[in-house]
């Protein structure tokens, strides 16, 4: 059930089958006039923020598109950079790591004054960073008060369970079991401290099983989330049954319709208003693609060099220069001067 790479991956020029809506992701805000500065500088895009990643897309040639996870996200501030489109002028920068390489993208509003770009991608990715409770398994996190469950906003608890055992350790640990609609918390009477909150996002199965604490609840996370084997035993036996059941239909309800947690508030109802559709692409066509990469990935690397390059000789200028970044020459740095 958990989001295989949406929002912890950085993609491009990736198929319709990929950009298309996950389930339970929703479009935020959908801007018209955004240019890809980095790497397609010229071209007028689409930039679509949903609450899972940053997805945008040439408006001439749909297939070449970008998708940006806000967990890849570094940093996000703002630039003044030479816009093709807009001449010189504040964008939009993000620094993203991705399996190891990091990235860096720059997104300059055409609109003269429409800094939307901005407030929006800023807004949903700190919406995002702070609801990770609703994403991620956490082991004796700060999720309780006084053994009262820190309730997150879009929260309900279904169901308390007392005197459960945790079977974790050689002798179990007696403790509170707390199903709602997005996780499951148990902690122990001794101390809050141990404790676990696992979204139902995160749950790869719910089993019924014998173990040498007698017939338990085994709960297995997904291998993303470390693949733990959690144990409970839950007395009597028929109540064990009985949430055993209810678990499977809370996760299949759940399924059908996850809360990632990501809610940004417009300031205008107007503006949230006008972007409740969720159609991703409702005037341009992308081909899915023949096996052609159309985005130089090369234009999106990030200088973490903070040294200066040693100078070399430059047979095109006849003098010694700062060696050149990898994948770049002088002839293709001088083209871009205008004359």
């Amino acid at each position: 059930m958990a989001l295989k790479w949406e929002d912890k991956d950085v993609r491009f020029d990736i198929p319709f089958s990929e950009i298309r809506l996950k389930v339970g992701e929703k479009i935020i805000d959908r801007l018209d006039y955004i240019e890809d500065t980095k790497g397609n500088a010229g071209d007028r895009g689409r930039l679509v923020i949903t609450n899972l990643r940053l997805l945008w897309h040439s408006m001439t040639s749909p297939r070449i598109n970008l998708s940006i996870g806000y967990n890849c996200v570094l940093s996000i501030n703002t630039k003044v950079v030479n816009s093709k489109l807009r001449g010189t002028t504040q964008a939009l920068h993000l620094i993203t790591s991705s399996h190891g390489t990091r990235f860096e993208f720059i997104f300059t509003n055409l609109v003269p004054g429409n800094m939307r770009h901005f407030t929006s991608v800023m807004g949903v990715h700190k919406a995002y960073t702070s609801s990770k409770l609703y994403r991620e398994l956490k082991l004796r996190g700060a999720v309780l008060h006084n053994k009262q469950l820190k309730i997150l906003p879009l929260e309900q608890i279904y169901r308390t369970l007392y005197g459960v055992w945790n079977l974790s350790t050689d002798q179990g640990s007696l403790g509170t079991f707390i199903i709602t609609n997005v996780r499951l918390v148990w902690f122990a009477d001794m101390n809050e401290g141990f404790n676990i909150s696992l979204p139902h996002l995160q749950i790869e199965s719910i089993k019924i099983r014998d173990s040498k604490f007698g017939t338990a609840l085994v709960l297995i996370s997904t291998e993303e989330s470390g693949g733990y084997i959690l144990g409970f035993r839950i007395d009597p036996p028929e109540k064990m049954q009985t949430v055993y059941k209810e678990l499977l239909s809370i996760n299949a309800v759940y399924s059908n319709n996850p809360i990632y947690g990501v809610e940004y508030k417009w300031t205008s109802p107007k503006e949230e208003n006008k972007y409740q559709s969720q159609n991703l692409m409702d005037d341009v066509e992308i081909e899915e693609p023949k096996g052609e990469i159309s985005n130089d990935l090369s234009a999106y690397i990030a200088d973490t060099s903070d040294k200066d390059r040693p100078p070399v000789y430059s047979v095109d200028l006849g003098l010694a220069v700062e060696k050149v970044k990898d994948g770049y020459s002088i002839s293709k740095l001088w083209e871009v001067i205008s004359a």
